[in-house]
């Protein structure tokens, strides 16, 4: 192992030894990463690059980080959301050499300042979970800019933000769209948002789905995934949407559709998933039933519009750890905040299944390497948002049913030729 990063601030460096102990569990079900470290960890394809990295500071973050080290790369990381860090395993991280700025429960100014100690060596890759380190760049190190090769964005809101500065003109280096690839949002999003946020809300509530009306907001990848299995659960499942053919399956899949003025009045459980700001407001407070449960799941706590809450509230108290009860002045009725309005999944549990963060984090590594492999032949991607390549997508899904025991059928010959003969009639 190596020395402690010279570099580094986090809760408790002792708390080490039981943070690796959390990294050596996410690695023994995460065989991808781990395969594809032991292959590069002797061709070294990132030597020489400098990664800044702002992504959640979880078991499988730090199997990603470690991965990137072995192949070669210098890195140095931070948090990308105040409540989502593992203490035991940013720790850990420190003290094997990692220069990382992360602790469980930070303000709003550590949190900028953790990302700007990310950048005091110069990176000239980074990575990205919601994109604040790449507006962090380009808002107040606009001098870094020319040595930055390229980035790579991990989540749904931050790609967005990134489509929409790409259009403006306002984007100055390419950044690669990781969330967009097949064996990202098809997997981590569905099932690793679905199971892992279910889970936050247990850790925090400990309450009986069963029965229970829960409501989606979006019903986009992360949103269809919580609806799929709340509804496993037994809960009686209502979507509010915007877009008419996302709610049209959610209808076709068993689900209720409703906005969210009507939902409010029979919901036990909210549960937002859209990246969108103001969700759910004051006067949906004002109509929720007595005993309520509001949480996010979606990036930024804005979803809730936690000031309204406040602001028509007489009390408030913890009731348990991630648990906040609200009684609202004019009905006395009580509602229950869950983790701040911020990632509930990851706030009160612990984020993703390990097994599902294997292919996310898969294409984070490639996409890196691919970075720094064209700069090594004098070229670089243009600057915009581009997708994952389908061969990329390909090639991890095939390793990821290895790791499984599967296989799957392969066309012939003549199979192809069909497929590829317009000529050919009924």
């Amino acid at each position: 192992m190596a020395k402690a990063a010279k570099n580094h601030k986090v809760k408790d460096i002792k708390l080490a030894a039981e943070g690796r102990k959390k990294i050596e569990w996410a690695e023994s079900r995460m065989p991808v990463l781990m395969a594809m470290r032991e292959k590069y960890r002797k061709t070294k394809p990132l030597k020489g690059y400098r990664i800044a990295g702002c992504l959640h500071v979880t078991k499988e973050t730090a199997v990603l980080v470690e991965t990137l080290v072995a192949a070669g790369a210098e890195v140095s990381w931070s948090g990308c959301n105040p409540l989502s860090t593992n203490d035991e395993v940013a720790a850990a991280l420190a003290s094997n050499g990692v220069s990382i700025y992360a602790w469980h429960g930070m303000n709003v100014k550590e949190f900028y300042w953790a990302i700007e100690r990310t950048l005091d060596f110069k990176p000239n890759l980074t990575l990205d979970d919601g994109a604040d380190l790449i507006f962090t760049i380009h808002n107040k190190h606009t001098k870094l800019i020319p040595n930055v090769l390229g980035g790579t964005e991990e989540t749904t809101t931050g790609v967005q933000r990134l489509r929409a500065m790409a259009e403006a003109g306002q984007l100055k280096y390419p950044v690669i769209a990781v969330n967009d690839a097949e064996t990202k949002w098809d997997f981590d999003n569905v099932y690793g948002t679905g199971q892992s946020t279910l889970d936050g809300i247990l850790r925090a509530t400990s309450i009986l789905f069963a029965g229970k009306n829960v409501v989606v907001a979006g019903y986009g990848h992360c949103g269809k995934g919580v609806a799929n299995r709340a509804s496993g659960l037994g809960a009686n499942v209502i979507v509010t949407e915007i877009k008419p053919t996302a709610a049209l399956k959610a209808t076709l899949e068993g689900h209720r559709v409703m906005t969210m003025d009507q939902a409010a009045k029979v919901g036990d459980v909210f549960i937002t998933a859209t990246g969108v700001k103001d969700i759910i407001r004051e006067r949906h407070f004002l109509a929720m039933k007595d005993g309520a449960i509001v949480c996010n799941t979606g990036h930024y706590d804005c979803e809730i519009n936690i000031p309204e809450l406040e602001a028509i509230s007489k009390s408030k108290r913890s009731i348990r750890a991630n648990n906040e009860e609200y009684i609202v002045k004019k009905t006395g009725r009580r509602v229950y905040l869950l983790a701040q309005g911020r990632l509930v999944n990851l706030a009160a549990a612990e984020g993703h299944p390990s097994e599902v963060m294997d292919m996310s984090f898969a294409n984070q590594l490639l996409s890196q390497i691919r970075l720094a492999e064209m700069a090594s032949k004098g070229k670089r991607l243009e600057v915009a948002v581009h997708d994952i390549p389908v061969a990329q997508d390909e090639e991890i899904a095939r390793l990821k049913l290895q790791t499984m025991g599967l296989k799957v059928d392969k066309l012939t010959k003549e199979q192809i030729e069909y497929i590829n003969d317009y000529s050919a009639g009924t």
